[in-house]
């Protein structure tokens, strides 16, 4: 009797689980469509299966870069400054289609998304905008991203897994709503590719944009064993997109993909590296909140400077005259918190963190460093600076005198 009672409810055990695993998959295919006489893309959501997705309702910003919303079920829009657009599908197969800008341009003139009849870079956020997805139990949504280009373009580049010519597998494990995000570029393009590590990576950008691909390997290929001996998580792709002038002068990280303008140095005057801040920024995924943005940008440069010096790329005397520059620069600074901080406040947050990590070098005896107070924040889904500091005296194992200042108040 009780050897019969077991294997029921074995049995019962064994349905239930296998009914809880067996989520029902979905197919969500993205196709985009570059229109490049009009500066635009056709964008098309399609679900296999209508029913499964109760809504989708999407943050379209002040709503100015998207038109001509058409939707198989219920769609509505609400403008304003913040404007959002719901669409609730019909229950069978069900498409949502509408129209975007890709040039967003600067009041400098310059641009950070650009589109020309021969290429477009652009970002995967703003060809699907973030959006807050309510679906049935049980149901698991399998995207995909392809792309339909212009006649005589040749190709396009993103830092998914590629499944097809132009075809991408989207699949981010830390969302429920699977889009493409990243930076994307696409046309007559130039390419160079390489495996470093665990990490596929590809630099890209237009033709006769000036882009110095394999000096960008070469840095990269330089400095990638100190990134893999400080950075626990790797992408298994990396894409590094770059263009000349009148794209904006600088340099931003996004997920697993970098933009570089392609007249910026490599290693600058000061001896930092607008490349490696923004590879530390892909590899730390550092969310910061509460005002607390030094944390992220702080970490980011401090390891643009260490992963070069590490590397053998810095002597001591340039370091030295480095800190002493940031030093200068930001004597005026009262303050690291902020939303959005000042180029004096980053420099003022790489001589804390490097303060930080004397400390705990010197506490510890040289067991422990600011790189295990890196790893701890790259496991929080986010951190302010309060966090910050019981997770520096955590690695300590007892209170921090470098971060008993004024300037994290």
């Amino acid at each position: 009797m009780a050897v019969g009672l077991r294997l029921a409810l074995a049995v019962g055990l064994l349905a239930l689980s296998s009914s809880v695993w067996a989520a029902k998959k979905v197919d969500l295919d993205y196709h985009v469509r570059l229109l490049p006489q009009s500066d635009q893309a056709e964008v098309r959501l399609t679900l296999a299966q209508g029913s499964a997705v109760r809504s989708l309702d999407f943050d379209l910003g002040d709503g100015s870069h998207y038109s001509d919303f058409k939707a198989d079920g219920q769609w509505q829009l609400t403008p304003g400054k913040e404007a959002r657009g719901v669409w609730r599908p019909a229950a069978d197969k069900a498409s949502l289609t509408y129209r975007v800008r890709i040039s967003h341009g600067r009041k400098s003139g310059s641009f950070d998304t650009r589109m020309t009849p021969t290429w477009a870079l652009m970002r995967g956020d703003d060809l699907v905008p973030a959006a807050r997805l309510d679906q049935q139990d049980g149901v698991e949504l399998v995207s995909r991203l392809e792309f339909e280009l212009p006649s005589g373009w040749k190709s396009v580049e993103t830092a998914w897994p590629r499944i097809g010519k132009n075809k991408f597998r989207i699949d981010n494990v830390s969302r429920l709503f699977d889009r493409p995000t990243g930076w994307m570029l696409a046309g007559h393009l130039g390419s160079r590719r390489t495996r470093l590590g665990e990490t596929e990576v590809t630099v890209a950008s237009p033709q006769g944009q000036g882009m110095r691909r394999m000096d960008v390997l070469t840095l990269l290929t330089f400095v990638w064993p100190q990134v893999q001996a400080v950075f626990p998580r790797h992408p298994a792709k990396l894409l590094i997109v770059g263009a000349n002038d009148p794209m904006w002068r600088g340099s931003l990280a996004a997920r697993e993909s970098i933009y570089l303008n392609s007249r910026l140095p490599l290693v600058s005057e000061s001896g930092s590296s607008a490349l490696v801040r923004e590879l530390a920024q892909v590899f730390g995924r550092i969310n910061d909140k509460q005002r607390s943005d030094w944390i992220s940008e702080g970490f980011a440069e401090y390891y643009a400077i260490e992963l070069v010096r590490r590397a053998g790329g810095m002597s001591d005397e340039r370091y030295e005259s480095l800190h002493k520059k940031l030093a200068k620069d930001s004597q005026k600074v009262t303050t690291l918190r902020g939303e959005q901080i000042s180029p004096a406040q980053i420099g003022k947050a790489v001589l804390l963190l490097s303060e930080l990590d004397q400390e705990i070098r010197i506490k510890t005896r040289n067991k422990r460093s600011l790189d295990d107070v890196l790893r701890g924040a790259m496991r929080l889904e986010s951190v302010d600076t309060k966090e910050f500091v019981q997770l520096a005296e955590s690695v300590i194992g007892e209170p921090s005198k470098v971060l008993d200042t004024g300037l994290l108040q």
